[in-house]
């Protein structure tokens, strides 16, 4: 008996050490987690001390029903590991430290929201839709819905409220410990998306004005137009000869429709297409956004990071398929897509803001 009091005693101290603050909700003082200091397990990710993180009040607004005050303490929390890096100014990568970070994932925090989007009349699929992340200080990230709901992976992107360095068995050395909270963006390569004290969550949809003709067949694009907010436009008519193609096998599976096939695509890496009409850098990676179309006016949102910045190697395929004459000659397969839905046939338009 004396044992099962002692158990029980602990068991409420521990979770009174827990408890959230009085002054800041979100946060909480249990400073104390176990950790396997001497390996006695197989998980590499326990071996050293979590570090609590302290939470800022989160809204969520933009294209939804009403505003929303985020509650996480209804939250599930969620787990992800990353290699933290920045990107210098002369083009070159700073490493900053491999941890692993507690929180609750942007999938759980805005599932609930009931959204209302702007262009809901002339273009009610959700596959436009884009958040922006900030904080108080003014920093700004956008995080595709595609990133969010339709990766092969979920729950990738956490707001992060504890963290643990994963040090090097042999050199020891212990990588610098944030000391607030973060949004941590597991599948980056460049983590210059993972901004501190997030404070608002904005929903949004594309600014297209597309004219919508659903249902149209055949669907063909001899070319497609390239665009930037103020800059001439680019009429692409042939992917150059120094590209190369690939081949991904995978299961053609839609959110509505099911199976479509399990043919290999066949395309060039889109980044690669691209990249010498957008460089690589710190402002792109953080809130660079594409709009990619086809000639039915089918649109989706695509961040420059996912495009350029991912560390999963799953890329975006830009096809060329002239003999395709419902769908070509120009298309896009996602492949780090668990669904279909922004595949898209006849490539009308490929635009840019930031």
């Amino acid at each position: 008996m004396k044992q099962i009091a002692l158990y029980f005693a602990v068991v409420c101290l521990l979770v009174t050490a827990c408890q959230p603050k009085a002054d800041k909700p979100n946060s909480t003082t249990c400073s104390t987690t176990q950790h396997d200091t001497a390996d006695r397990t197989n998980n590499f990710y326990d071996n050293e001390a979590t570090h609590q993180l302290p939470t800022v009040s989160l809204v969520v607004d933009g294209e939804i029903e009403s505003e929303v005050n985020v509650d996480y303490s209804s939250l599930p929390l969620r787990t992800v590991i990353v290699k933290e890096a920045k990107l210098n100014v002369d083009g070159t990568n700073s490493f900053i430290g491999a941890y692993r970070y507690d929180g609750h994932s942007l999938f759980d925090i805005i599932n609930s929201v009931v959204l209302k989007k702007k262009n809901a009349q002339e273009f009610p699929p959700i596959i436009d839709l884009y958040v922006e992340v900030s904080n108080a200080k003014g920093e700004k990230v956008v995080i595709s819905w595609g990133e969010l709901y339709y990766p092969n992976n979920l729950h990738n992107i956490i707001i992060a409220n504890a963290v643990m360095r994963i040090v090097p068995s042999k050199t020891k050395e212990l990588w610098p410990l944030p000391d607030s909270s973060k949004l941590i963006i597991a599948n980056d390569l460049l983590t210059e998306r993972n901004i501190t004290n997030p404070n608002r969550i904005t929903i949004r949809s594309l600014n297209a004005s597309l004219e919508i003709r659903k249902g149209l067949s055949p669907m063909y694009s001899e070319s497609f137009i390239m665009q930037q907010n103020k800059k001439q436009p680019v009429e692409v008519k042939a992917i150059p000869k120094s590209l190369s193609q690939v081949e991904y096998h995978t299961i053609f599976y839609g959110r509505g429709k099911g199976i479509h096939s399990t043919t290999p695509f066949k395309g060039y890496m889109l980044k690669d297409f691209l990249v010498p009409y957008y460089p690589i850098s710190t402002q792109n990676i953080k809130t660079g956004l594409f709009t990619v179309a086809g000639t039915d006016g089918y649109r989706v949102a695509i961040t420059y990071s996912e495009l350029f910045n991912r560390n999963d190697q799953s890329e975006f395929l830009l096809i060329d398929d002239a003999s395709n004459s419902d769908g070509g000659r120009f298309a896009l397969f996602p492949a780090g897509d668990f669904f279909s839905d922004r595949a898209v046939r006849a490539i009308s338009l490929i635009h840019f803001e930031n």
